[in-house]
């Protein structure tokens, strides 16, 4: 078996924050697999570089999706370091530890007898949307059958996440003098008040256990007024909502919508779809058993992220995805860290689920 640690270091030394750093971190990565002797190709769209790199025979395919862009961080935190068992950097959870190990385990399957294919995705733009990598791939037919995002997860399986709807809003009130503020209506006020009015909406109380409790609402910008002594006419405010995987985003902008009754405007911003693979999907149970078998993991944690990924493409053409990663804390902060260990361990996970994966053709070909 192959040890992932050394090029997940030299991936974490690639400040790919930027599209040009992400491209010279895709450069790297295709540069890594022709050595090995994996075969790949490049992709581009509108200025972002891409991988796919395919190989096997046989009707269903995997998919491993894994992204080299990261958040910005301080020079220092180019310069991965380990200590007492972490591997210290950005983008060593987040997630260049998925990448190293998935570029591993093709380079370890690819003398294999496989029943299947094997696609590794390599993507530059998660961090801002993925409208450029992941969405194009999808768009242009890189679905498989079954995707693993290499998302940080605590070796847990993330097999739902919710949507995102985000909103814009023009409030309109009343200008009047600061001293008398009874003569006019204040924007900013009539803002809040809305946002307040929209965690009571029906929307907002739905449950969807035992994946999620509520959806998610946060007040993200809250901008008006000029002057200390006038009452602000306008103000504008920005929502971000994580939706259930069972809501309907235009049924909520209805609701919200009618709230507003002419005092103010809803502008759309973005709207992304949910995951809603489900737990008894095949895959999943394959992929839990790999994770027992391979880790001292007695019982796998199946869960639904708040947050969004990559795998939100693939839902729109029925392909069921998941999030997948091992242990990390921080990403996005300043101290963000991989335990090393576990990083192998998921290596040697991805590596056995790709190379056993006939007898969950067999369990799929018997749900038929």
């Amino acid at each position: 078996m192959g040890d992932p640690i050394p090029l997940l270091k030299d991936l974490i030394e690639i400040d790919s924050s930027t599209k040009e750093g992400a491209n010279k971190a895709v450069a790297f990565c295709e540069k890594w697999l022709k050595k090995h002797n994996v075969p790949v190709k490049k992709l581009h769209n509108n200025g972002y570089d891409m991988l796919v790199s395919e190989m096997g025979e046989g009707d269903k395919t995997i998919v491993l999706n894994g992204h080299v862009d990261v958040v910005d961080g301080k020079e220092e935190q180019f310069h991965p370091y380990e200590k007492e068992g972490k591997l210290y950097g950005r983008g060593s959870a987040d997630m260049k530890a998925g990448v190293a190990a998935m570029m591993e385990t093709m380079n370890q399957v690819k003398d294999q007898d496989m029943h299947n294919r094997i696609q590794l995705q390599i993507v530059p733009d998660e961090e801002t949307g993925g409208v450029n990598g992941t969405r194009y791939l999808a768009e242009q037919g890189y679905l498989g059958d079954f995707v693993i995002c290499g998302e940080p997860t605590d070796m847990g399986i993330g097999i739902q996440s919710k949507g995102v709807l985000q909103l814009d809003f023009d409030i309109r009130g009343k200008a009047a003098h600061g001293s008398r503020p009874w003569e006019g209506q204040n924007a900013i006020k009539k803002a809040y008040e809305l946002y307040e009015e929209i965690l009571e909406l029906p929307f907002a109380q739905e449950t969807d256990r035992p994946m999620f409790d509520k959806p998610s609402i946060n007040l993200a910008t809250l901008t008006g007024g000029t002057v200390y002594n006038k009452v602000p006419e306008s103000c504008k405010m920005s929502i971000d909502i994580r939706y259930l995987p069972e809501q309907s985003p235009e049924k909520i902008q209805k609701q919200i919508k009618e709230l507003t009754d002419g005092d103010g405007d809803v502008h759309l911003h973005t709207c992304h779809n949910p995951v809603k693979t489900k737990a008894d999907n095949p895959y999943v149970e394959a992929l839990a058993d790999a994770i027992t078998k391979n880790t001292q993991l007695e019982r796998v944690n199946i869960f639904g992220q708040h947050g969004s990924s990559d795998g939100q493409y693939f839902t729109k053409y029925g392909k069921p995805a998941v999030e997948f990663g091992p242990f990390g804390a921080n990403w996005h902060g300043d101290n963000e860290l991989v335990y090393i260990n576990t990083v192998k361990s998921y290596y040697e996970v991805i590596a056995d689920f790709v190379l056993d994966f006939a007898h969950v053709q067999d369990k799929l070909a018997e749900n038929i």
